[in-house]
């Protein structure tokens, strides 16, 4: 608990679902961290990776989009994707900000850093480490694939996710925010290529276990195609435990409530993926709480979490903490 009373809330994470998860938190008067993944390398952030050697910009920059405080028109120009040929194709505008304030101020934590500034940022923004990182899976049948983008295209089941370089060390901001937290959030998210990556560092998993903060896991209201399918929440909450312990999660976040719009269900299923089922004794089985929320919005034709109401459920956890 902050001196004046605000609640500490971190939140680590990366892909699609954690902006959905900040833009909702934002909103309330907490001291909000965030830990961002940097083992991106598909698409633009992959090849600024390449060329400039610096941590994959793209799901930080995605989370500073979301707790910007700016005017619409600017975030649409931050986030803007070229459509030029000659090597600019798909690079998001915000991504080459980053790599030339990186350039600029000498290493890409200051230039995010400066970039909060510029934007209005209320919240700190970590990348859980400050260099190039390489996310590699070993499958179930002993093969290896490296690269955060091939991970899902081998469409094999995954025993184990690692990063190199070896004996990677996080930022010593993110070890202090996870000490001193009231409430850390695991977002929803990629389980093996967005949330996994900050939880495998041997110093991150070291404070989570240490931490007198409530450990609160968001799970995935829908299975992933390469990554998590056939997944129940169980299996979820089990491959975090298998990789890094049983401190890692007190208590999970579940929907609760079956999703009627069967053409949209139909659009997901072209993809593999449906909704991950639960059991709350199985869950309970493995020692951890279990809150069941309707939390589910599919008003833009896509299926996600619900921003206010996962907002509010989680501040009033935080709050709880105290």
């Amino acid at each position: 608990m902050t001196a004046h009373g605000r609640p500490k809330v971190v939140v680590l994470g990366g892909g699609t679902g954690m902006p959905i998860l900040l833009r909702g938190l934002k909103q309330y008067p907490i001291d909000l961290s965030t830990i961002v993944t940097v083992a991106d390398d598909g698409g633009s952030t992959g090849r600024l990776r390449q060329d400039m050697e610096t941590p994959a910009p793209g799901d930080i920059r995605n989370v500073i989009a979301a707790l910007a405080n700016v005017d619409e028109e600017l975030l649409k120009l931050f986030q803007h994707r070229f459509q030029l040929p000659e090597g600019m194709e798909d690079h998001s505008l915000g991504n080459l900000i980053l790599v030339a304030l990186s350039s600029l101020t000498g290493d890409f934590f200051s230039a995010v850093q400066q970039l909060s500034k510029l934007l209005q940022v209320e919240a700190n923004i970590y990348p859980i480490v400050n260099e190039s990182v390489v996310l590699h899976a070993e499958m179930e049948d002993g093969t290896i694939v490296s690269g955060e983008s091939n991970i899902p295209l081998k469409n094999k089941q995954i025993k184990r996710v690692f990063l190199t370089p070896n004996n990677l060390r996080p930022m010593p901001e993110v070890i202090k925010c996870v000490q001193e937290a009231d409430l850390i959030v695991i977002s929803p998210g990629s389980l093996y290529t967005s949330i996994l990556p900050n939880l495998i560092i041997a110093e991150v998993e070291k404070a989570l276990s240490e931490t007198k903060a409530q450990k609160v896991y968001v799970c995935n209201i829908m299975t992933q195609r390469g990554e998590t399918e056939h997944y129940s929440a169980a299996d979820h909450v089990n491959a975090i435990f298998s990789h890094v312990g049983k401190q890692a999660i007190d208590t999970i976040i579940v929907h609760d409530e079956p999703i009627v719009d069967e053409s949209l269900l139909a659009v997901y299923e072209f993809d593999h993926s449906f909704p991950v089922t639960y059991g709350v004794d199985e869950l309970r089985a493995l020692d951890i709480h279990v809150i069941e929320e309707n939390l589910i919005d599919v008003s833009k034709g896509i299926i996600r979490h619900n921003t206010a109401k996962l907002a509010k459920l989680l501040y009033d956890m935080a709050q709880n903490t105290r």
